[in-house]
């Protein structure tokens, strides 16, 4: 009897063995299958990738096309509106040729960055770059009941492709404008050397930015403006901003309006 027990109990416990043994395989062949399915669809999603880039570059494109049109219209109106005044209409029609050469420009560099390449970059003081950008709004911001402030260190200079820099500042500009209609307020440009960086901040004194979406502004196609915004203008600030070599932040809290901070290589740094 004891023979036949031990017998039993042996059969049981290599029954036990040979059921975990074979739940171990199943469990085996599912992580393997799981693997190849994640191996599948990561290998899918690098063949779409390119697809959704183009997507994106052409939305990109079409916003700053958008931006860049609105002064280019601006100048031509004024020229049309003041035929009789030569001098004014000669300045006008001048102006609306260089933010054309900007514009090309822009839209050069913007396929470049798609390509992993830029414009090829060159020194260019925070004052020009500052001043370019305010030059491209062509709009007169006091209209809006906004104080501008300027304050640039005249020695704060960087290496870049002027162009681009200069549109990324206009779009956080524009941005910080917009955050302060109806009722105007103070918007804020300043740019300070910082070791090898140089930092150029834009601050306004809107609304400020809620919590819950700070982690997301810089998303292509993530707005808090609504059926207005399109989502690309911060996208296109920090993609620019990072093909330099540089990062791209802000800082604001409600209320208490909003700091977008771009830093930049200091030229020979």
């Amino acid at each position: 009897m004891l023979c036949t027990s031990i017998t039993v109990r042996f059969y049981n416990e290599t029954g036990k063995l040979t059921s975990l043994l074979e739940k171990r395989r199943n469990l085996h062949r599912h992580l393997t299958d799981r693997q190849d399915e994640n191996a599948r669809l990561r290998a899918e999603i690098e063949r779409l990738e390119p697809l959704a880039n183009l997507g994106t570059l052409t939305y990109m494109i079409a916003h700053e096309v958008n931006n860049l049109l609105t002064p280019l219209r601006n100048y031509a109106e004024l020229a049309m509106a003041h035929g009789g005044d030569a001098k004014l209409a000669a300045k006008a029609l001048c102006k609306t040729a260089r933010n054309c050469e900007r514009a090309a420009a822009v839209m050069e560099g913007l396929l470049g960055l798609a390509e992993g390449s830029r414009r090829p970059a060159e020194v260019v003081s925070a004052v020009e770059l500052v001043d370019g950008a305010f030059a491209c709004i062509c709009r007169d911001l006091s209209k809006d009941g906004i104080d501008v402030r300027v304050h640039v260190a005249p020695q704060a200079r960087v290496q870049v492709a002027a162009a681009q820099v200069q549109q990324a500042l206009m779009n956080l500009i524009i941005n910080a404008r917009q955050a302060m209609l109806p009722g105007g307020g103070i918007l804020t440009v300043e740019a300070v050397v910082e070791g090898p960086m140089t930092r150029i901040s834009v601050t306004d004194t809107g609304p400020g930015i809620e919590p819950g979406v700070m982690g997301r502004i810089f998303e292509p196609f993530f707005s808090t403006k609504g059926p207005e915004g399109s989502g690309l203008g911060l996208a296109f600030c920090k993609k620019v901003v990072e093909a330099h070599r540089g990062n791209i932040r802000v800082e604001s809290s409600p209320g208490r309006g909003a700091c977008f901070t771009i830093a930049l290589p200091s030229a020979g740094g």
